[in-house]
């Protein structure tokens, strides 16, 4: 993949200059830090001893996200996202986001889709991963020719990079430097307002849709399951966002590196069995930790406040655990909570995996399981932003009837909020006595709370642990007497015989 292009050097340099900033932070994946040297020494031949650039070699999150945590450790005043980026919008610090140029044959790719074009009966949308923006304008013109050349009636639609218009520095990014063209797009984390993946807004000549990165219109009397989506790129994080946003719709993904046309999806469409399982089992959890994965993305704290509040409404306990890129063995430290809500980027929410002691869900998943008389409809949300601005759902009036768990296989009775607020105060004072016995106390009373899953907080599941730790006081225990060890060296103790 190509970075360090004239272009590419002279438009970094020149959005370094337009800032007046003196610290740089520059953020590489791991698979293009071998690239990282080159680009530094070419960027300060432009911008000389006045700034100083910083390359980051590890994120504090996902590779995907701006590193604005790793970035203030060096007091870097903006970033600079090279390789693949989700485009979640930054909360401080501006960004300028190069996608790089990933090899693609652009007539090869042109006439895939002219294939689907001459079999499909329904309109073509392109999408694309960003490492490919560079190369769209040479497809459209290539397409016109097949087309003109076919005299096909077919419509195609082509997506463009979501912030690509965004001004955040006062000039006109899109006249003067073409950045759609080349795949660049710079973010502000003010005024960084078009990234959020999933968004629909109707508009008077049509519906506008963006997802990660990229932007489209629709007509008004066109919903996303009459198009044919036509993917370019690898089936990566991008691409399983798509298809999980639109699982309605039928998708073919062309592969740039192979030149093949895929069409066989089954694989990524049984994820949304699997979710719906994990929301089921959600349902049944009492313990839910919030697992925050990004200190950057703009308005997590609030999509944080958000969980609490929902998860407190549904009379449920909740704990929040910071904590950088999760695995099995970071989670299995917490075996209290019986469910993780994962509040991270749209890409790399879904941690899916056996290997996890307890189910990690999305914030859409958890309003789904903890929004009482809430039905999944088949939408798919991947992005937090858009659940900071719609209503999560209502409280149920369902006192009088119990709820059917799936995976029990039984009708359960909740614990009801308003049981929850009422005897909070106590229940908390019987549970911190309950926790001051722990240690010397162990009964069968206390165990069963543990093997049938009816612990209600973090310090009644401490009192059930089968382990009860190290007791130091002995309650009748019989005296021993002492018995003299050894003396001496090693090579030689005194009651040894010479």
């Amino acid at each position: 993949m190509e970075f360090q292009s004239n272009y590419e050097i002279l438009r970094t340099a020149e959005f370094i200059r337009s800032r007046g900033v003196s610290r740089v932070a520059l953020q590489f994946p791991d698979e293009l830090l071998k690239d990282s040297t080159q680009v530094a020494k070419a960027l300060r031949r432009e911008l000389g001893n006045g700034v100083r650039l910083y390359v980051m070699a590890d994120t504090a999150y996902g590779s995907c996200c701006v590193d604005e945590v790793g970035a203030s450790h060096v007091d870097a005043e903006c970033v600079v996202h090279y390789g693949h980026a989700c485009m979640s919008p930054t909360s401080t610090l501006p960004a300028l986001f190069v996608f790089g140029k990933a090899f693609i044959n652009v007539n090869a790719c042109a006439e895939s889709l002219h294939q689907c074009l001459s079999i499909s009966n329904k309109p073509v949308l392109v999408l694309y991963g960003l490492e490919y923006a560079h190369a769209v304008q040479d497809l459209k013109s290539t397409m016109c020719k097949l087309l003109l050349s076919s005299e096909s009636n077919q419509k195609l639609y082509y997506s463009e990079v979501a912030c690509s218009s965004i001004n955040p520095s006062g000039y006109n990014i899109k006249d003067k430097e073409q950045p759609e063209s080349h795949g660049d797009a710079i973010a502000d984390g003010k005024v960084l307002k078009t990234l959020e993946s999933g968004v629909t807004n109707k508009l008077e000549s049509g519906t506008k849709y963006t997802l990660g990165g990229l932007t489209w219109i629709t007509p008004l009397e066109h919903k996303m399951e009459d198009y044919l989506l036509f993917w370019i790129g690898s089936d990566n994080p991008a691409f399983a966002n798509m298809v999980l946003t639109f699982n309605g719709c039928e998708i073919v993904r062309y592969d740039a590196e192979d030149c093949k046309l895929l069409n066989d999806f089954s694989h990524q469409k049984r994820i949304l069995k699997r979710r719906y399982f994990l929301v089921e089992k959600a349902k049944d959890a009492n313990i839910i930790g919030i697992l925050v994965g990004t200190l950057g993305v703009a308005g997590y704290l609030h999509i944080i406040q958000q969980m609490k509040e929902l998860i407190e409404r549904d009379g449920k306990k909740s704990y929040t655990i910071v904590m950088g890129r999760p695995n099995p063995a970071k989670l299995a430290n917490f075996p209290e909570c019986d469910v993780f809500v994962y509040v991270s980027c749209a890409q790399t929410a879904l941690l899916d995996s056996k290997e996890f002691l307890a189910p990690v869900i999305t914030p859409f998943e958890a309003v789904l399981a903890f929004t009482r008389g809430r039905q999944w409809t088949g939408e798919y949300i991947m992005d937090f932003q858009n659940l900071m601005t719609s209503d999560t759902g209502e409280i149920v009036d369902d006192n009088e009837g119990a709820r059917f768990s799936f995976l029990k296989g039984c009708y359960v009775e909740d614990l009801q909020p308003h049981e929850n607020n009422g005897d909070q105060l106590e229940r908390s004072l019987a549970l911190a006595e309950m926790t001051e016995k722990a240690l010397n106390v162990r009964n069968q009373s206390t165990d069963t709370v543990l093997f049938k899953g009816t612990a209600r907080s973090g310090a009644e599941y401490l009192a059930a642990r089968s382990y009860q730790g190290l007791s130091m006081q002995y309650e009748n225990a019989p005296l021993q007497s002492y018995v003299v060890g050894r003396t001496g060296r090693a090579s030689g103790y005194e009651n040894e015989k010479e």
